[in-house]
Formats: structure tokens, C-alpha cells, sequence
């Protein structure tokens, strides 16, 4: 099975965010935000972790 990876900007329209609030989110270290991998100068997040994020984020809200 292939890991489905996103962009930085791909991410940000999944979450209707600012790249401010993208940036925010990297570097909350009690957000828990999933790290990218980094190629070259760009950002990938794995859509697996974000996806496991969400459900985490969910339970907080809860």
C-alpha cells in the first residue's frame, strides 16, 4: 500500500487555515501536529498522520 502525502498548501485548504495559522500549528508543541518530511525546501505531511490527528483532536473536543 502507498502513503498518500499533501503539500503545505494542500494541507492548509484541507483545514481552511491561513499560512500563519499553518506555521502556528508547526510550532505548537502541545498542538501535537504531525512534522512534514522535508525534501529540498518543501513540506510533505503524511495524509495517515493527519488523518490519526484529527481523530485526536476530536476526542479532546469531545
Amino acid at each position: 500500500m502507498t502513503q498518500a502525502y499533501l503539500t503545505r498548501p494542500q494541507v492548509r485548504v484541507r483545514y481552511q487555515i491561513s499560512e500563519m495559522t499553518m506555521w502556528r500549528w508547526e510550532q505548537n508543541q502541545d498542538l501535537n501536529f504531525p512534522k512534514p518530511m522535508v525534501i529540498g525546501r518543501r513540506k510533505y505531511f503524511k495524509e495517515e498522520e493527519l488523518a490519526a490527528w484529527e481523530r485526536d483532536r476530536a476526542k479532546v473536543s469531545a
